[in-house]
């Protein structure tokens, strides 16, 4: 097991070089550079350039760079006066992971009992409740969720904040608008998992022995139907807790999906670079997690990795 985890851990720094070599690539690849304005005379342009090493060959830019982020420095951002993208990250992050967390609590919650309620009652009224639930929240995307939510239960009914992110009330919309993509997303899945537990040799065994249905559905059902769930969980939690552009700035929410659009359109090599760099590093620590977590999980896999190393 620890050499499988040892294993991982290096597939993920790798990966992470990959990508950042990638972006690199992709960044110097595009015609032009941050500073080609018509308002911007050849000499000014010149000394910008000189200021941020992008007058430098492009080998001399990708080891400074490789150099800056094993520090731990992602740069100084070009649009952004002067700020670093560390500051950015740092200060816009936390707000983005506020709501990612709560879109992430409800939609985990909901999901999965919805999920496991649906398989428990196929073909009845339940089980057509939550497979419509979950065609919509598929089908239907975040911002036009987010545009009814807004003008039903803020303009028209007023019971919720239409906007902005002050009061706890003003993140329950928010949370929903983002969350509801996943939510859709487990419910199916544990539905799709949960109907082919119920059907196995073990779970037939356990009605044998007399074991009442709550028992089955929390001892032998749930906990082996969960495991495909956990497959998607880890990429599903990198991008829901690092924020949705579309959703904070229909609900004015000061997170960091702005930044990492806006670096692009602005070529803002430095805030691109590292906002790329941190989604990354979240995304691949979240898949690390959750290989390590099969394990733990499901007593099977962690003794055909034991067999393996």
């Amino acid at each position: 097991m620890g050499r499988y985890i040892l294993k991982r851990f290096v597939f993920m720094l790798v990966s992470m070089w990959v990508i950042v070599t990638a972006c690199f690539i992709l960044m110097n690849a595009v015609p032009g550079s941050p500073f080609t304005t018509a308002k911007m005379t050849p000499l000014v342009r010149k000394q910008l350039e000189q200021k941020y090493g992008l007058d430098k060959p492009l080998w001399q830019q990708y080891v400074t760079l490789l150099k800056n982020l094993l520090r731990g420095d992602l740069g100084i951002s070009i649009r952004e006066r002067g700020r670093s993208v560390n500051g950015i990250i740092a200060s816009r992050f936390p707000v983005s992971l506020v709501l990612g967390t709560e879109a992430l609590a409800f939609a985990v919650t909901t999901g999965l009992a919805l999920g496991v309620i649906a398989s428990l009652y196929r073909g009845k009224t339940l089980d057509y409740i939550a497979i419509i639930i979950a065609i919509l929240g598929v089908s239907v995307p975040n911002f036009v969720v987010a545009s009814v939510l807004q003008y039903v239960l803020g303009a028209k009914l007023k019971l919720l904040p239409i906007a902005r992110w002050e009061s706890p009330a003003h993140h329950i919309l928010p949370a929903f608008a983002l969350g509801l993509t996943t939510l859709a997303t487990m419910a199916r899945m544990m539905r799709s998992s949960m109907l082919e537990v119920i059907n196995q040799d073990y779970v037939r065994t356990a009605k044998a022995k007399g074991l009442t249905p709550t028992q089955i559905t929390w001892r032998h059902c749930i906990r082996n139907a969960i495991l495909p769930v956990v497959t998607i969980l880890g990429p599903l939690i990198a991008g829901i807790t690092t924020g949705t552009l579309v959703v904070e700035r229909m609900f004015g929410i000061p997170g960091l999906g702005r930044y990492f659009v806006d670096s692009i359109y602005n070529r803002d090599y430095p805030l691109i670079m590292g906002t790329t760099v941190f989604y990354s590093a979240i995304l691949l620590l979240m898949t690390f997690l959750v290989d390590v977590a099969y394990g733990f999980i499901d007593p099977r896999i962690r003794l055909a990795k034991g067999r393996a190393d």
